[in-house]
């Protein structure tokens, strides 16, 4: 794409910024210590894996929003290599893993203000409610407003983390990480198949990709200062948690606050409660975001009511998609709230809805791009890495499979809308001559 062409107001800090923030979300605030409890300090070489293995994925996701920039995301590749069907498939997946997703996000960050405040359920609950409520908010007054926040966010967020793992540092001890494979070297997979929440994201800024000023030029550039960043910093976390903590890592639900109490005392659990609510509010923020602008391509192209149309087009704001998002995310709360089964089982309905989006995406880039381009490349170790999570995700993935025939069900009812088998549509036309 030539800088002629340009339509969007996203720079490349804000995009770097919002890709740190969809990706490193909230799973350095609890996994640590879940990963720990799963294979002790072998988990390191679970974190090792998943930061190698997000590289091609994040790197082949770049090459296509670099390549095709739409609001459509992944929904819009996979309509350019295998038909409206799939389109509609991999949009609903993600659409309506947001919500879950949301709701968990916002418990988890709740969790530590509750820690923090004391109050229990009812801090957790209004926090959560309180946050969801922010990211709706900041993304009604568009993309820049959101990217604006994201950014800074994101440089409050890498600050307190890397003063935390300073701080603690003085008092690791390297007998913490023996034995290294207590539960046995198989236990390795039990602990990434917890931490693939922590690296779903790499396809979230897919659907926004048209909002940056220089999407050909910058969007790589935002997605390789995002993997370094999220790398290193998850890696130092992992690695402070079992040597700061030693078997204590596997007990404690904030492992965070944690480290900040040995380095600052016992009132860290303020500035542990602000860092959990800054990476809260850092996903929840790129995933709102994203899926507003997802649900008003879906809705434009016919996979969704066309009321949720408007806001497809780069530089306009998808209030009324971002309105039903948010409204299904509260729902999500309320239902976990009532019921009580805590944030667990949203994560891996969530994650495995953003595998299957994974798998759409990957073969979609095997397809669309050129055979000896860097792109390519990189899709085909993603696409080992998609199997590898495919295996992980188990039982969950009957979520993303009911999502696919709810889909399937409602293009079957809304023929009308649906365009027919192999008619182009401008956009696909317009995408193709990029």
């Amino acid at each position: 794409m030539s800088d002629v062409t340009k339509t969007g107001s996203m720079t490349l800090r804000h995009g770097t910024a919002m890709y740190v923030g969809a990706v490193l979300g909230t799973g350095v605030i609890a996994l640590p210590a879940l990963a720990a409890d799963a294979a002790g300090p072998a988990s390191l070489l679970a974190w090792l894996a998943l930061v190698l293995l997000s590289v091609p994925l994040a790197g082949t996701f770049a090459a296509l929003g670099a390549r095709y920039p739409d609001a459509g995301g992944v929904s819009t590749y996979a309509r350019l290599a295998f038909g409206g069907r799939a389109a509609a498939i991999v949009g609903w997946c993600f659409y309506f893993a947001v919500p879950p997703g949301a709701a968990a996000a916002a418990l988890f960050g709740g969790a530590y203000v509750s820690a923090a405040l004391g109050g229990g359920t009812t801090t957790t609950t209004v926090t959560a409610f309180v946050l969801m409520a922010v990211v709706t908010a900041a993304n009604a007054f568009g993309v820049q407003a959101s990217s604006r926040l994201q950014f800074a966010l994101a440089g409050l967020l890498v600050a307190l983390l890397l003063v935390s793992v300073a701080l603690s540092l003085p008092h690791a001890d390297l007998d913490n990480l023996r034995p290294f494979a207590p539960h046995g070297w198989g236990a390795i997979g039990s602990a990434a198949a917890l931490l693939v929440w922590s690296f779903a994201g790499w396809e979230a800024i897919t659907h926004l990709v048209a909002e940056f000023r220089h999407p050909r030029r910058d969007v790589p550039r935002a997605t390789g200062a995002a993997v370094t960043i999220v790398g290193v910093l998850y890696l130092l976390v992992a690695f402070a948690t079992l040597t700061v903590l030693g078997a204590g890592a596997a007990t404690t639900d904030a492992p965070l606050g944690e480290l900040m109490a040995r380095g600052l005392g016992g009132g860290a659990r303020w500035l542990a409660a602000g860092a959990a609510l800054l990476l809260t509010l850092g996903a929840m923020n790129a995933y709102y975001a994203g899926a507003a602008k997802l649900g008003a391509a879906l809705g434009r192209d016919g996979a969704l009511p066309g009321v949720l149309a408007r806001g497809s087009v780069a530089g306009e704001v998808p209030r009324r998609s971002l309105a039903v998002n948010s409204a299904l995310s509260f729902a999500a709360l309320a239902v976990v709230v009532a019921v009580g089964v805590g944030p667990e089982p949203l994560v891996l309905l969530t994650t495995g809805s953003f595998v299957a989006v994974y798998a759409y995406g990957v073969a979609a880039a095997i397809k669309l791009l050129p055979r000896r381009s860097k792109g390519r490349a990189a899709a085909m170790p993603a696409l080992i890495a998609v199997v590898a999570l495919l295996l992980m995700s188990g039982v969950y993935l009957l979520w993303p499979v009911a999502v696919t025939g709810a889909a399937l069900l409602y293009l079957r009812l809304n023929r009308r809308r649906r365009p027919a088998a192999g008619e182009r549509r401008p956009e696909d036309v317009r995408l193709e001559r990029l």
